[in-house]
């Protein structure tokens, strides 16, 4: 690349950066006038283009770009966006792939250009002269946008890989990404994604936590609050704050009216932080009698202050390292207790989280655990489901297919990037075992012609009976959808929650795998505290063992399908009442220990 385009170059791509596709056009034009020709320029185009959403102008653009200079990665990398835009992901995988394997190459060999230049001076003694200044500046100019390219490549290919069902590369993607931002706020962001991927996948105690905790390295120059000891009385009444994305249309949203109902108001106040998107679920869920404040676009030290100024007692996250984080506001220190809970599964590796809301299936005392946080543990349950508030419950089928159809359907509505191969081994032996069977799957991938493409290859492979084998995408009718499903099957190690619950008030059993670690016994909770434990398999054979001998009982299928709803709505699964007694015990326990600090 010339030096004069090189110099343009580097504001294309800090435009880039900020989000500016007109400044990034502007500077293509001026590539242009040194050389009408020029790949760079024309990718630049191409890529503005591809922010613009004029995705045919992108791809032409591009093209072009390729016509000069076939291997151009800023070329490459805009053909593989508009692959992405166009839900291309066979096309879009193998082109990132592509271009991080160049761009990693590239950033390799110019580092090593520069450290082989300093060597010079290292051992020759020489002083540095114009040209060599000019040199390292050039030289740390395409190091910068090399790193950019890959970044974005990195960044694009996760969504991809996280879609079809590869977690793990999905969150490898994100820890390379977040290790080449100057952006330190980014790079959390990227980070927290990181740990949240790696819950889809087993990983020893050990280096879960060990990698959380490194997410406190993004917050070092962060100073946390001091809070006014005249406060610190153990049987005033207590502040509570719930703070989270996700007070709207999202799964959380059915775990969320048992903390904001039938709370005790003479002992307890309550404020919910929502920093989210709002909707029609957000304006039913403000019908509760609590306080609420909108954190919406706020950077999070100006979201703590404001909490810090309400003297919340307890703040309890609801979000974890799931999307849109609250947790760099939870660093702040903005309340003097901390707890996480209900909405993630796993450790946040934060220091400033003091507690972990939990139960004794879910933690029990004796399981050694990856939690930086104190366990607190929920009795009998760390969730109460409280459907209803999202979509209006439809009513359930109270004739198992079975009867009709003769033959047993199993199915899983979980996200695909929860099936491993591990559990498609299981899933293949029940369909072995149970003659005439079928499985559905229902997810997102399936929305996509490729993406059921590439489901049938992996089942292909692992030697599935494809013709009993349905793939379905996702629709909004999932829930009546559950007619037609005899017994579903849980994922794991990362298991269903709102799935789980959901496919229980349809009237469906869920047979689940009871793992080592909180995550992997979520819905092990669910069915202990809807009495249904004997759904719970202890080891691999024992699922494939419950699931065969639940199809040669169909009366007991029938009989699931006829009475469950009314069986889980009397349980502790649903009862709130008794569900907030229980959390308002632990958050007088919690906040008298700190008070006793």
């Amino acid at each position: 690349m010339d030096d004069k385009i090189l110099d343009w170059v580097l504001p294309a791509e800090k435009f880039s950066q900020d989000g500016d596709p007109q400044s990034m056009r502007t500077v293509a034009r001026e590539i242009f006038d040194i050389d009408k020709n020029s790949a760079e320029g024309l990718a630049l185009m191409a890529e503005a283009s591809l922010y613009l959403g004029n995705l045919q102008e992108a791809e032409s653009f591009a093209q072009y770009a390729l016509a000069v200079e076939p291997n151009h990665l800023r070329g490459r990398l805009v053909t593989g966006g508009v692959a992405i835009k166009n839900f291309m992901l066979k096309a879009q995988l193998n082109i990132l792939e592509d271009v991080i394997t160049d761009a990693r190459t590239e950033l390799k060999n110019l580092r090593a250009n520069l450290q082989e230049h300093n060597h010079k001076f290292a051992f020759n003694r020489r002083k540095r002269t114009l040209d060599d200044e000019t040199f390292e500046r050039q030289i740390d100019k395409r190091i910068f946008i090399a790193r950019s390219l890959l970044f974005k490549a990195l960044t694009w290919s996760s969504n991809g890989l996280y879609l079809t069902g590869e977690p793990a590369r999905a969150a490898q993607a994100l820890f390379e990404a977040s290790s080449l931002t100057d952006n330190n706020e980014l790079a959390a962001e990227l980070y927290s994604k990181h740990l949240f991927l790696r819950n889809y996948r087993d990983s020893s105690q050990t280096q879960t936590k060990e990698l959380a905790q490194k997410y406190n390295s993004f917050f070092e120059d962060v100073t946390p609050f001091v809070h006014d000891k005249k406060n610190f009385d153990a049987d005033k009444k207590i502040h509570v704050g719930y703070i989270s994305p996700d007070f709207r249309e999202h799964a959380v949203a059915n775990f969320i009216p048992p903390l904001l109902q039938n709370y005790d108001a003479e002992n307890f106040s309550v404020t919910c932080y929502f920093t989210g998107r709002k909707d029609s679920v957000t304006v039913k869920l403000k019908n509760f009698n609590v306080g609420w404040r909108d954190l919406i676009g706020k950077a999070p030290s100006v979201a703590a202050n404001i909490i810090a100024e309400d003297n919340v007692d307890i703040l309890i996250d609801l979000s974890g390292h799931s999307q849109d984080s609250c947790l760099p506001i939870l660093a702040y220190k903005p309340a003097p207790v901390q707890i996480c809970g209900i909405g993630y599964t796993s450790t946040t590796g934060l220091d400033t989280v003091d507690y972990f809301l939990s139960d004794k299936i879910c933690s029990p005392e004796n399981m050694p655990t990856s939690f930086t946080e104190k366990i607190l543990r929920v009795n009998p349950c760390n969730l109460c489901y409280a459907p209803g508030l999202i979509r209006e419950m439809p009513e359930p089928k109270l004739d198992a297919p079975i009867q009709k159809n003769y033959f047993m359907t199993f199915g899983s509505f979980n996200n695909f990037a929860k099936i491993n191969d591990e559990l498609l081994y299981l899933w293949r032996a029940i369909l072995e075992r149970v003659p005439n069977s079928r499985l559905i799957l229902k997810n997102k991938i399936c929305s996509l012609d490729e993406g059921k493409e590439l489901v049938k290859e992996k089942l292909f492979k692992m030697s599935f009976p494809l013709d009993r084998i349905e793939l379905r995408p996702y629709s909004p009718d999932y829930l009546e959808q559950y007619r037609e499903i005899d017994v579903a099957l849980d994922t794991f190690p990362y298991t269903g929650g709102t799935t789980t619950c959901e496919a229980l008030y349809m009237g469906v059993p869920v047979i689940t795998l009871r793992g080592k670690n909180h995550g992997s016994r979520f819905t092990a909770s669910i069915l202990n505290a809807a009495d249904l434990s004997e759904l719970i398999a202890h080891n691999p054979m024992d699922y494939v063992n419950k699931a065969v001998q639940l199809s040669r009982r169909k009366e007991l299928v029938s009989a699931y399908h006829v009475g469950l709803r009314e069986h889980i709505r009397d349980s502790a699964l649903m009862n709130s009442g008794k569900y907030i007694r229980e959390l308002e015990k632990i958050y007088r326990e919690v906040w008298k220990n700190f008070c006793g600090k």
